[in-house]
C-alpha cells in the first residue's frame, strides 16, 4: 500500500487497519501536549492512513529476505527539512517491499532511520537521517512479523518510548497509565516516558542500558541491585562466591558521579556503553551479578539461595504494561525457570533490592517488593526493551 491522507485504498495486512485509530490517538494527544508545553522541535502529527500505510510496507518488508537475512529497518514519517544533516536520495524510492529489501543492507546501523514523506502521488522514500524532531512517528521492523511503533523521547535523550508491538496478528498496546502505579519502579516509569525531566544519563536510565545490553547478549542472566551500604544481601547468597569483587571504586560508579558538563560529551557516553556493557556482559556468566545502588560491582556468579529468616516464595503478582492486561497472583516458575524463582527469592528476602532477569528467549522481567500488595511484583518488560 502507498497512501496518502484521504485514499481508501484498504491495507492487505489487517492488522494494521485495526490498530492504526488507536496509535494515532496517541500521537495526536502528545503532540498536542508538547506543543501546549512550548516545544517546537515536533514531528508532523501521522494520520491514521498514513500510520496504516507504513505498518503495511514494513509488515510485507520484514517478511522478506535478501541474500538470506531478514531486514531490520528503521521507518521515520518526516520530511527532509525537519531532521538534521539527511542524507537526500537523488531519487525517491517507492514505499514497497521490493525497493526496500534491495535498501536494507546498508540502513540498518543503529540510530539510522529511513525516512519517509508523501506528495500528491504517495509516500516515498527520501533518504536517511539520525536526527528526528520529538514524537516522530517511528516504525521498526525487528524481525519477520514483528514490528514496533516507537517515538523519539523527550529532549532527545536515549531509548525511544515503545508505542505498540504487532507480532503478526497479536497486537499489544503499551499502556501507559501503567507508570502511575504508587509501588511502579522508576526505571519502568522511565522506559514508559514519564521520566521527562531526567537526562539519559542518569541513575534509572543508566539500569534501562544495563537491561539492553543484558537481553542482547542472548544468553540469559540475572542483575541484582542492592543498597550500598547494607550487607544484609550477603544472607541470600551462597558463600563462598565464585567471583567475589574488591575494589574501592568501579569505573561506571565513577562516571556516573562526574560533573553533568561532562556528561553531555560523546567521549563519556562512549565510556559509558562500554562499562554498561562489560557488567551486562557478566550476567552471561552462570549465577547472579550484584551491583550496587552506586553502580559498583560486588560479585558475579554468586548463587542465589533462600535467607534462614525468610520463608520460600509462593506468589508473585504478575503484569505486563499493555492494555487490557491484568495483574496475574502466581507462582514465580509460572514466569520462567529457576533463575527467576531464585531472583523473586532474593527480593522476598532483601526487599530494597531489585533483580532484572533476562530469558534467552527475549523476555524480561524487573522484580521488586511492592508495600502496597505485600508482595514481590514482576515487571514484564521486554516488549518496552525492543
Amino acid at each position: 500500500m502507498n497512501t496518502i491522507p484521504g485514499d481508501s485504498t484498504a491495507s492487505a495486512y489487517k492488522t494494521a487497519a485495526l490498530v492504526s485509530a488507536t496509535i494515532a490517538s496517541h500521537f495526536t494527544k502528545h503532540i498536542a501536549d508538547a506543543k501546549e508545553a512550548g516545544d517546537l522541535d515536533l514531528a508532523p502529527e501521522p494520520s491514521q492512513e498514513i500510520i496504516e500505510a507504513i505498518i503495511d510496507a514494513g509488515f510485507w518488508t520484514s517478511l522478506r529476505k535478501e541474500e538470506g537475512h531478514s531486514p531490520r529497518i528503521s521507518f521515520a514519517y518526516v520530511s527532509p527539512d525537519r531532521t538534521g544533516h539527511p542524507t537526500v536520495f537523488k531519487k525517491r524510492l517507492p514505499l514497497n517491499p521490493k525497493a526496500l529489501i534491495k535498501l536494507a543492507p546498508g540502513i540498518e546501523g543503529q540510530g539510522i532511520h529511513l525516512g519517509i514523506w508523501h506528495d500528491e502521488s504517495g509516500l516515498y522514500a527520501w533518504g536517511t537521517t539520525r536526527k528526528l524532531p520529538g514524537f516522530c512517528f517511528v516504525l521498526e521492523t525487528v524481525e519477520p512479523g514483528l514490528l514496533v511503533v516507537k517515538h523519539r523521547r523527550f529532549k532527545g535523550f536515549g531509548k525511544f518510548v515503545n508505542v505498540a508491538i504487532l507480532n503478526g496478528d497479536e497486537i499489544k498496546i503499551v499502556d501507559e497509565q501503567s507508570g502511575g502505579m504508587p509501588d511502579c519502579p522508576a526505571l519502568l516509569s522511565s522506559l514508559l516516558g514519564f521520566k521527562n525531566n531526567t537526562s539519559w544519563n542518569d541513575s534509572v536510565n543508566v539500569l534501562i542500558q544495563l537491561a539492553i545490553s543484558m537481553r542482547s547478549h542472548k544468553r540469559g542472566g540475572t542483575l541484582l541491585v542492592v543498597p550500598a551500604f547494607n550487607n544484609e544481601w550477603h544472607e541470600s547468597i551462597v558463600h563462598p562466591i565464585s567471583y567475589s569483587v574488591v575494589q574501592t571504586s568501579s569505573a561506571l560508579s565513577d562516571l556516573m558521579q562526574q560533573d553533568e558538563s561532562i556528561k553531555e560529551q560523546s567521549l563519556w557516553q562512549a565510556e559509558l556503553n562500554r562499562e554498561v556493557d562489560n557488567i551486562a556482559g557478566l550476567t552471561a556468566i552462570d549465577g547472579a551479578t550484584l551491583i550496587s545502588d552506586q553502580y559498583k560491582l560486588l560479585a558475579f556468579g554468586a548463587k542465589i539461595h533462600r535467607s534462614e529468616k525468610s520463608t520460600f516464595i509462593e506468589e508473585v503478582m504478575f503484569t505486563e504494561p499493555i492494555l487490557g492486561g491484568e495483574a496475574l497472583i502466581i507462582h514465580p516458575t509460572k514466569i520462567g525457570g529457576t533463575r527467576h524463582l531464585s531472583a523473586a527469592q532474593f527480593v522476598f528476602d532483601q526487599r530494597d533490592a531489585i533483580a532484572l532477569v533476562a530469558s534467552q528467549d527475549g523476555r524480561f522481567t524487573v522484580f521488586g517488593w511492592s508495600p502496597c500488595d505485600g508482595m514481590v511484583h514482576a515487571h514484564a518488560i521486554d516488549i518496552l526493551l525492543l
